[in-house]
């Protein structure tokens, strides 16, 4: 899991919408996850690996994102990988809606990088839950010395477990701090039973 995407993969605590247009008729899903490359929906409509299928989303708040995108893989029954097929104006529209999304702490951001020969585990945007399958993927099957918290921008009880997971079970030291997670942290290994 050591980052070598080309694109960082965007995860949301809460899925946004997302209006699905193709063959003539219209249906709704939900994103799942986003780069600046494309996304993966979940959709109840029956969509068809290379076809072509138009999206309209917002990241809460964000000016409507209307942009075609290609499917490129299906996973399981509703879920499905999609490429964008992006112009200039849609790539401003997606950076400001993720730069946004990621300072609210709506949105999540979780890399794994080696620094001077350690594995170094990345979070921006939102410590939750959502992020609970990959920051234990990386946890128990990549390895990880430390944490980097400093792009934290919202802290959720579920994502502070992760954390206490991480520093009691497998060593892991926390680098990089934001103040936001400093604040949560203090009150978390000071909560009784936590330590």
């Amino acid at each position: 899991m050591i980052e070598q995407r080309r694109h960082q993969r965007i995860r949301f605590g809460v899925s946004p919408r997302v209006r699905i247009g193709f063959g003539g008729r219209t249906g709704e899903g939900c994103v799942e996850n986003l780069s600046m490359s494309g996304l993966m929906l979940r959709s109840p409509e029956p969509l068809e690996i290379g076809r072509l299928v138009g999206c309209e989303f917002s990241l809460f708040g964000s000016p409507l994102i209307d942009i075609a995108v290609n499917i490129v893989s299906r996973i399981g029954d509703g879920l499905y990988g999609a490429r964008f097929q992006i112009g200039l104006i849609n790539q401003v529209l997606i950076e400001d809606a993720i730069r946004d999304a990621l300072a609210s702490g709506k949105a999540s951001v979780l890399s794994v990088h080696e620094l001077g020969g350690r594995k170094v585990m990345r979070i921006v945007g939102g410590l939750t839950g959502a992020l609970r399958n990959d920051f234990m993927h990386a946890l128990t099957r990549v390895g990880v010395d430390e944490l980097d918290v400093g792009g934290v921008t919202q802290v959720e009880q579920a994502g502070l477990a992760l954390c206490l997971v991480a520093t009691d079970r497998h060593g892991v030291a926390i680098a990089s701090r934001s103040a936001c997670f400093d604040d949560a942290w203090a009150q978390a290994v000071a909560a009784p039973g936590t330590h």
